[in-house]
């Protein structure tokens, strides 16, 4: 297989349990995520993992192929990884599953920037500008993760602060802010590699799993979306989701 979409699905959120199949617009959040990312022409195919029989059920009601994972991962990134282990696939891609608005050329552009970078990059996501002044909000929401690049588009440091810091006014111009849009597309063997390595110590202070591919000198390749997406992460964005997808 050329290219394997995932879409890692745990049932048991931190945040809000149970947020994957919890309802918008008459579908689970879920299912949403899967109908839109089997568009994506790039794909040869797209399965739901997940460790819990309740998404099991739901997932196969809607058509799609389920896999039924390990319950002790920590992370998405593991349990994709525990799906494509004994298989042969170029290229794999992390859907997120609180995701429900990802537009399938999001999926696409992912793919198509990793089959174009050299063999040695084994990691590519996605980014969208930030405005200072009119997504201050975000800016300052530490559930917002800022990416900051290097000047040929790697990514140079992730984080929940508004990174960069401007020292002084006349830097606001350049360069801007950007919001990491978390899904990425990796090379299956740099995968499975990076789930054997420990936890970092910036990963484990930010909290964010990137931070450790960079922490071990790997490059992580950052494109820009021309697609804004809400991940559902609280019920408040459970209902502005909800308002947009119903209004559609």
């Amino acid at each position: 297989m050329e290219t394997l979409g995932v879409i890692p699905a745990r049932y048991l959120s931190t945040r809000l349990a149970g947020k994957v199949l919890l309802e918008i617009a008459g579908k689970p959040l879920v299912q949403h995520v899967y109908e839109r990312a089997r568009k994506a022409k790039q794909l040869d195919e797209l399965w739901i993992a997940t460790d819990d029989p309740r998404v099991q059920w739901a997932a196969s009601s809607f058509g799609a192929k389920v896999v039924m994972t390990s319950p002790t991962h920590t992370s998405g990134t593991d349990r994709v990884a525990e799906v494509v282990r004994k298989m042969k696939v170029k290229q794999v891609v992390n859907i997120q599953a609180d995701e429900p608005l990802v537009a399938p050329a999001m999926v696409d552009l992912l793919v198509e920037t990793l089959k174009g970078e050299p063999k040695e990059v084994g990691m590519a996501t996605l980014c969208r500008p930030l405005r200072r002044l009119v997504d201050q909000k975000d800016l300052t929401n530490p559930h917002v993760v800022k990416v900051v690049m290097d000047l040929k588009g790697y990514a140079i440091y992730f984080s929940r602060a508004a990174v960069p810091f401007h020292r002084t006014p006349s830097s606001f111009k350049s360069p801007r802010y950007f919001k990491h849009l978390g899904f990425y597309a990796y090379r299956q063997e740099f995968l499975l590699r990076f789930t054997t390595l420990a936890p970092s110590p910036l990963e484990l202070t930010e909290g964010l799993e990137q931070l450790r591919a960079l922490e071990h000198g790997e490059k992580i390749r950052v494109v820009q979306s021309p697609f804004d997406t809400v991940g559902v992460d609280t019920y408040e964005d459970l209902e502005k989701v909800r308002r947009i997808l119903e209004k559609n």
